[in-house]
């Protein structure tokens, strides 16, 4: 029986300029013929329903930054892609680079809101 609270999990440290790289990997990776084709399934069968998303959509994501992630230290488990946005966010604020690329993945994993126009629909009286 293996103990998993005897052994802590490591988190990796990288720098803002490692980050970059595993970040425009990460994005590469959604763009990979097979992921990008797992992605569109996920989508489709959603149907643009958020609690479907989160089912659906997110677990296909999740396990496409794992893939990229793990060579880099972090665990296999949505714990390593929790860790690993936790890094980026922390980054986000020092270096625009990676701020930028972590909308672009944001964008990736989530589809446009549609939002009412603001102001607008009932006229007032």
């Amino acid at each position: 029986m293996c103990d998993m609270a005897s052994a802590p999990a490591q988190q990796p440290t990288l720098t803002v300029e490692q980050t970059r790289v595993v970040l425009s990997e990460v994005i590469q990776a959604f763009s990979a013929p097979e992921n990008a084709a797992r992605m569109e399934e996920a989508r489709e069968s959603a149907c643009n329903d958020m609690g479907k998303m989160l089912q659906l959509v997110l677990p296909v994501a999740t396990q496409i930054q794992q893939e990229v992630i793990k060579a880099y230290g972090f665990n296999n488990e949505g714990e390593g892609v929790l860790k690993f946005a936790r890094l980026v966010k922390m980054y986000e604020t020092q270096d625009p680079e990676i701020a930028a690329m972590s909308a672009k993945l944001k964008s990736l994993l989530l589809p446009p809101l549609s939002t009412p126009p603001i102001g607008g629909a009932i006229p007032a009286s």
